[in-house]
This record gives structure tokens, sequence and C-alpha cells, in this order.
């Protein structure tokens, strides 16, 4: 079973950058859908970003023109580029691989945008 374990966040200036980085450990993800969602508090966790089984790339209306997810087969790491940050981006960011009737989560890194 494949291990999901996420880096890269921390605190940032509105308008700043961040790389966050979710690493597939145990295994090679090669099948299903990855992606990141994030979680505010107090607020239901959101869909942020995906690649599809098919690499299809889709990313929710919010972060549209300012976050750019992508893969590294090789090194079996999907990444987040996130540039422009706001405010409303602040949240707990997760990665996840879904296959079929699975989920698979990684344990979340915070993710915070000051003013």
């Amino acid at each position: 079973q494949v291990k999901l374990v996420e880096s890269g966040g921390g605190l940032v200036q509105t308008g700043g950058s961040l790389r966050l980085s979710c690493d597939f450990v145990g295994s090679a993800v090669t099948i299903g859908d990855i992606g990141w969602y994030r979680q505010a508090p107090a607020k239901p966790r959101d869909a942020v970003a995906q690649i599809t089984s098919g690499g299809e790339t889709i990313y929710a209306d919010s972060v549209k023109g300012r976050f750019t997810i992508s893969r590294d087969k090789a090194e079996n790491t999907m990444y987040l580029q996130m540039n422009s940050l706001k405010s409303d981006d602040t949240a707990v960011y997760f990665c996840y691989h879904r296959w079929g009737e699975y989920t698979f989560w990684g344990q979340g890194t915070q993710v915070t945008v000051s003013a």
C-alpha cells in the first residue's frame, strides 16, 4: 500500500509562492487519479487540483491561473506550485491517490498566507 507524504507548507506573505510536494512512498503510482484537497478551519475539505488517470489536469475555479499541479513519475512525486497566494488560500493541504473505490490520503501540510 502506498503512503503519501506531503511537504513544503509554511508561512508566506500575500502574493508570495510556495511549492508543495507529495511523495508516494512504498509503491509507484501508475493508475488512478491523484491530486490535492485543502481544508480551512471550520470548513469542509475542498478539491484544489487533480491529475486524472488519463493525464488531464483539473483545477478549482478559485485557483485557476495561480496554481499548477504536476508530477514526476520517475521520482514518484506530485507537486502543487502555488503563486499569487491570498489569505483565502490558508488551509491544511492534503494530497490523495484515488483508485476505484479506494482513496489514500497524506497527513496534510499547513499553508498560512499572511497579509
